[in-house]
């Protein structure tokens, strides 16, 4: 099977250099200077310093060439969420058509509209085959060829066989879901929890000589925060118990965590008191937490779904409160039912 990854990101590389060991893969940069500085050294230090890419792997920065290549198979799209819409444009002929099929990894909501991925392709292609690739998955590791497990989401079952069929191996397990909607909220929304998370573990903790909140605060955000990720799922269609598999609670516990993770990082920053436009600078990647924290919110409170943790988040991203005022009023919410 012919595999196009468009986008040689962190994630998009690390993905073709994996899928390269087992299927014809080519990888595009938007930047023809990047893609041919890729395709001599055979790395990306930009992105992802320290892999070395396979042989087999081809590079190239001409779009054109990239969608050829991949009729009859597979377009994987590792763009930012901005960008989705631009190229799944950018194949739509070949999609409707039945040519090849599209599955996504950007994890978000599109800034201005509040779309999933899924109304995105809608709007776009809508004849086309698409679905989602999501999961805990840090690229460095995957890179690596640590273990990792994802979930591919879609509607269309003979898609969800061709991307196991690209993709499963020794050091990469692809599962597969009929449920794109839960897997696309868990996949945007832990961004934002994992924004929140960092807050806590980046603020000054009651005793002067520790920094962080402690395991206690942040066990209680990511459960709470799992409980907000289901409600809004659930409202938008998805099945609850997709958010106790690989994009709901296992992409939430990873990215809450994880040292690796950006959005985790731009909380434990705005917790020390940088400013937003100076992390995200220093950051040199995109956070898709930042965009999509309102977006969700807006969704949220479209559908009359309490989410005090995100709403806290968007808070402090937009400046409108410190991170001790967000907590204050976290913890100063009124007591409730647990499954409320």
């Amino acid at each position: 099977m012919n595999l196009t990854v468009l986008g040689a990101g962190a994630w998009g590389t690390a993905l073709a250099a994996n899928a390269a060991l087992r299927q014809p893969t080519v990888l595009w940069a938007r930047n023809a200077a990047h893609a041919a500085d890729m395709a001599t050294t055979r790395g990306n230090a930009r992105y992802l310093p320290g892999t070395v890419l396979p042989a087999a792997l081809q590079v190239t920065g001409d779009l054109a060439h990239a969608m050829s290549h991949a009729r009859g198979g597979l377009v994987i799209v590792a763009t930012p969420m901005a960008a989705l819409a631009e190229m799944l444009a950018a194949g739509a002929a070949e999609s409707a058509s039945g040519d090849h099929a599209v599955l996504w990894l950007c994890k978000g909501f599109q800034q201005g509209s509040g779309w999933l991925g899924h109304e995105v392709a809608q709007a776009v292609c809508p004849l086309a085959r698409v679905g989602v690739l999501s999961g805990p998955s840090f690229a460095a590791e995957v890179a690596r060829a640590q273990p990792t497990a994802l979930v591919v989401a879609s509607l269309d079952a003979a898609l969800c066989a061709e991307a196991v069929q690209a993709l499963h191996g020794d050091t990469l397990r692809i599962y597969t879901s009929d449920d794109p909607i839960g897997v696309e909220v868990g996949g945007a929304v832990k961004n934002v929890l994992a924004i929140a998370t960092g807050i806590a573990d980046g603020m000054r903790g009651p005793s002067t000589a520790t920094t962080g909140l402690g395991l206690n605060a942040r066990a209680a955000l990511i459960t709470r925060g799992l409980a907000e990720m289901t409600r809004l799922g659930v409202a938008l269609g998805a099945r609850a118990e997709t958010f106790m598999g690989l994009s709901g609670l296992g992409d939430l516990v990873l990215t809450a965590t994880g040292d690796l993770s950006r959005n985790r990082s731009v909380g434990r920053m705005l917790a020390q008191g940088l400013a937003l436009p100076v992390i995200l600078q220093q950051l040199g990647h995109v956070a898709e937490g930042v965009s999509s924290a309102p977006m969700v919110l807006a969704r949220a409170r479209a559908l009359g779904i309490d989410m005090p943790i995100t709403q806290a988040v968007v808070a402090v991203l937009e400046g409108r409160v410190q991170p001790a005022e967000a907590l204050e009023q976290l913890m100063g919410r009124g007591a409730r039912s647990e499954r409320a």
